[in-house]
C-alpha cells in the first residue's frame, strides 16, 4: 500500500466517523463546546454548517475533505495533499479542544455510540496529519 493510498484510506476513514459525528451530534442535540467558544443546543444545526458540532468538524471542511479524497483517488495530487494535511492538522487541535470529545474517550465517559466514533474521528484526523506530509 503506497503512501497516497494510505492517506486516502485514512482521509475516508475520518470522513465517515466526521458524518456519523455530524448525525449522531444533530440528534442528540450536541452544540461544540471549545475552551474560546460555546454554542447552545437550539442552534446546532445552523451551527454545524460553520463551527461543528460536539463531535464533528463543521460541514464546511467536511466538504472540503471530501473534494479532496476525490481528487486523490484519481492519482497524486499535490494540492489535495496539502488540503487533507492542514485539514487533518486543524481536526486534531479540534478534537483536543472539544470537551465532548475529551470525555468520550475517558473511562467515565464511554458511552456506546460516540466512543467509536471519536476514537476513529480522531485517529484519522492524526494519520491524515502525518500521512500527508511530502
Amino acid at each position: 500500500m503506497g503512501k497516497t493510498s494510505a492517506l486516502v484510506g485514512a482521509a475516508t476513514l475520518q470522513l465517515a466517523a466526521g458524518l456519523a459525528g455530524q448525525v449522531v451530534a444533530l440528534r442528540r442535540r450536541h452544540h461544540y463546546d471549545v475552551p474560546f467558544m460555546t454554542g447552545s443546543p437550539e442552534h446546532v444545526g445552523r451551527d454545524s454548517w460553520w463551527f461543528g458540532t460536539a463531535i464533528s468538524a463543521p460541514s464546511s471542511m467536511l466538504a472540503t475533505q471530501a473534494w479532496a479524497i476525490h481528487r486523490l483517488r484519481r492519482g497524486p495530487d499535490d494540492r489535495a495533499r496539502r488540503a487533507l494535511r492542514r485539514l487533518g492538522t486543524g481536526m486534531v487541535c479540534g478534537y483536543l479542544s472539544e470537551r465532548l470529545c475529551r470525555h468520550r474517550l475517558t473511562p467515565a465517559g464511554l458511552d456506546p455510540v460516540e466512543t467509536p466514533i471519536v476514537a476513529a474521528g480522531f485517529a484519522g484526523t492524526v494519520a491524515m496529519a502525518l500521512l500527508s506530509r511530502p
